[in-house]
């Protein structure tokens, strides 16, 4: 992106109110306003048990009202159910535990932390770090690039970058004395807010194509929609991201946030020749773990590829992808860890995972009310409840092309603040937007690459999104005094400045006539 683009992008964030002309001035710009107003929201755990027993009421209300939407697909009537009734208590009180330990992101969480957790104890991510960033801190910018690539495409592990990269980022900032807040907001932004986008084909590529396929077949049972329809698109998409961000953080977060006053410190002093010799064993395990995977992937009947297809979509390798991870960080944890002398007998390797563990522990409190949020949420229909109305809504406008593309995507981005599950939403509005799309003469592969970029630049700022309370426990690791309001401001920039791009992308490629991927269509 020229210099010019880039002051365009800063100066429409500016007239905004993202960017305040004095970040030594008293604070009064609406990204201070989102964080002194966030920052007095009472703990996530009270917010949290705040917004169940809402929904416990709301629920409750809905019912009175008779509240309900008609199924788009089977044309059967969903009614919101009451959570004060007897089946609505007898639900609460049987499901909690399931409520707590179903909770997906819990168990990914914790299996990670075993992993990274042990290898940051020991030392080898500090020592890592430094080796790898001394030679490269006089170019903050490429950095920041780089990691904004790897989160966008590390949507090929699933969930496991969100838990990955702003960890890594964050300690990457920190060493080159940069505030490790806005390397958290870099690591989050890429895997979250660029999900959808990816240089390659991804799992998700094929979930979504799955669903949209499903969707067409109500008007034309005989059309496939292709795995690579948005590869071109979201390949690209890719390095605008990643621009984009890159942007942001240096000309808004970073100004913003300011010097990093905390205590947590990682010092840059020269890596000792100890350090070096147990990074260079590291690595040599990391190699041989990694060959011995390439050597069990490649075979076309490995059993760590899909069995119909042979291919790694949809794979018992990237179904397994929390595992082999964690093995990685073990392997070069322990190896590390053996090298230095702080691992000496085997017991030692538990007590580096007890003490990783124990940083979690608030975490896994938080989990515990958000699990029961989310279920009460489903349960009671009321998320399904609210798709379903939007979709008429924009139904209803009567719009067409652009503005009707617009719409769809805002639309698509408002839900996304509320239900997390970028499958679920598709599943639930598939149904209604590709065959009425399709109806208007657009190809579902464009229906779907619209909702795409709803889908993903809301992420960041949603307080319901499963992985926010992590961002906000590990930002509490580097200063215990933030906040939801400090970290939904800090991600507010990224998702503004996404999301208004990603659209202007999206409306050029279309006005070009450019495909989406190969042999597709925008129009039929």
């Amino acid at each position: 992106m020229s210099e010019k683009a880039s002051e365009n992008i800063e100066t429409l964030l500016y007239k905004g109110g993202f960017i305040m002309a004095d970040v030594n001035a008293k604070k009064h710009g609406f990204l201070d306003w989102v964080e002194r107003v966030g920052n007095k929201i009472p703990h996530p755990f009270i917010l949290f048990c705040c917004l169940a027993a809402a929904i416990v009421i709301i629920s409750a209300v809905c019912t009175i009202f008779k509240i309900q939407v008609v199924d788009p697909v089977t044309s059967k009537v969903v009614v919101a159910k009451s959570l004060l009734s007897a089946e609505g208590i007898n639900f609460m009180l049987q499901s909690m535990v399931k409520n707590f330990t179903g909770f997906s992101p819990l168990g990914l969480v914790l299996v990670m932390t075993l992993g990274i957790g042990l290898a940051e104890h020991v030392g080898l991510v500090s020592s890592f770090m430094r080796n790898s960033i001394l030679t490269l801190k006089d170019y903050p910018r490429i950095i920041t690039f780089m990691i904004m690539i790897i989160g966008i495409c590390g949507n090929l592990a699933s969930d496991a970058a969100i838990v990955v990269i702003p960890v890594i980022s964050a300690f990457i900032f920190l060493s080159l004395g940069k505030h490790p807040l806005a390397g958290i907001a870099v690591g989050y932004a890429a895997t979250t807010a660029g999900f959808s986008a990816n240089l390659l084909v991804a799992g998700t590529d094929a979930l979504l194509a799955g669903i949209t396929t499903e969707a067409v077949k109500i008007v034309n049972p005989n059309f496939q929609v292709s795995v690579v329809c948005n590869w071109y698109f979201m390949a690209a998409s890719t390095f605008l991201l990643a621009i984009v961000g890159t942007i942001v953080t240096e000309k808004i977060i970073e100004p913003r946030l300011g010097k990093y006053t905390g205590k947590k410190i990682i010092t840059q002093e020269e890596v000792s020749p100890l350090e070096k010799r147990a990074l260079r064993n590291s690595g040599i395990a990391t190699a041989i773990y990694l060959i011995i995977l390439f050597v069990a992937v490649f075979p076309q009947n490995s059993f760590l590829r899909n069995a119909k297809t042979g291919s790694l979509l949809d794979s018992p390798l990237l179904k397994a992808i929390i595992p082999i991870l964690l093995i990685l960080f073990l392997v070069a944890g322990i190896t590390y860890g053996i090298t230095m002398g702080k691992i000496k007998v085997a017991g030692d390797v538990p007590k580096y995972m007890t003490i990783a563990m124990r940083d979690m522990s608030s975490y896994i409190v938080l989990v515990f009310i958000i699990g029961q949020f989310v279920a009460y949420f489903n349960w009671s229909k009321l998320g399904y409840i609210l798709a379903v109305n939007g979709a008429e809504m924009l139904t209803s406008m009567n719009l067409k092309g652009i503005p009707l593309f617009i719409m769809f995507i805002l639309l698509t981005a408002f839900i996304n603040l509320f239900i997390g599950s970028g499958s679920a939403k598709w599943a639930l509005l598939a149904p209604i937007f590709v065959p009425m799309f399709y109806m208007l003469g657009y190809a579902p592969s464009l229906t779907q690459m619209l909702y795409r970029i709803g889908d993903s630049t809301t992420n960041i700022i949603s307080p319901l999104f499963p992985y926010m309370p992590i961002i906000l426990g590990l930002a509490q690791e580097y200063d215990e005094e933030y906040g939801m309001g400090t970290v939904i401001s800090t991600m507010i920039p990224y998702t503004v400045a996404m999301l208004i791009m990603w659209i202007i992308m999206a409306i050029i490629w279309i006005s070009l006539g450019i495909p989406l991927g190969p042999g597709e269509v925008l129009y039929l």
